[in-house]
């Protein structure tokens, strides 16, 4: 039976002050890299609950979304693991497509107390240009185009994502 395919949906934050870009710098399997704070949509949640979450944990402050940037498609493909490492479950390549909805917004200052997300090495206020410099580190194709959306002006109502109230239903066991 043909397995039906589903796109990982993901989170962004687009945060500029001052002309630097608030990106993280995390641990992957391909190194260290940079990435606009980002991550999944949990069960229940919507995009925009998502997205001050993700800010939160991954830059230790509050993200203020003003705009929805955009929603993007990209592809990340991971080659065959090499011979001398165990393989994957599936014993191949991972083939992943995200759905990214990015976000514009503000942040305070960091929390006191608060600890960066698990993998997450730190935190970087960085102008385009070096932001430009690093795409061999970029996590995703995305973090250049949200970046370059965002200083072009791109903007769209943060109530165009509408979440039904169907959403907040519990889930029921056994069913995805």
């Amino acid at each position: 039976m043909h397995q039906r395919w589903r796109p990982s949906v993901t989170v962004a934050a687009v945060i500029e002050h001052d002309g630097r870009f608030l990106l993280v710098e995390e641990h992957t399997p391909e190194g260290l890299r940079l990435n606009n704070p980002a991550g999944h949509l949990e069960p229940g949640e919507t995009p925009l609950q998502a997205v001050v979450r993700e800010a939160l944990e991954e830059t230790a402050r509050v993200f203020a979304p003003e705009a929805l940037l955009g929603v993007y498609l990209a592809r990340f493909v991971r080659p065959d693991e090499p011979p001398d490492t165990a393989p994957s479950a599936a014993g191949a390549a991972e083939d992943i497509t995200y759905l990214r909805f990015a976000y514009r917004g503000r942040v305070g200052e960091p929390l006191p107390g608060r600890t960066l997300d698990s993998g997450i090495v730190r935190t970087l206020w960085l102008t385009r240009e070096q932001i430009q410099r690093e795409t061999p580190r970029h996590r995703s194709p995305l973090v250049m185009r949200c970046i370059d959306d965002h200083l072009a002006g791109v903007r769209h109502s943060l109530d165009l994502v509408q979440a039904d109230a169907s959403l907040h239903v519990p889930r029921v066991l056994g069913r995805s």
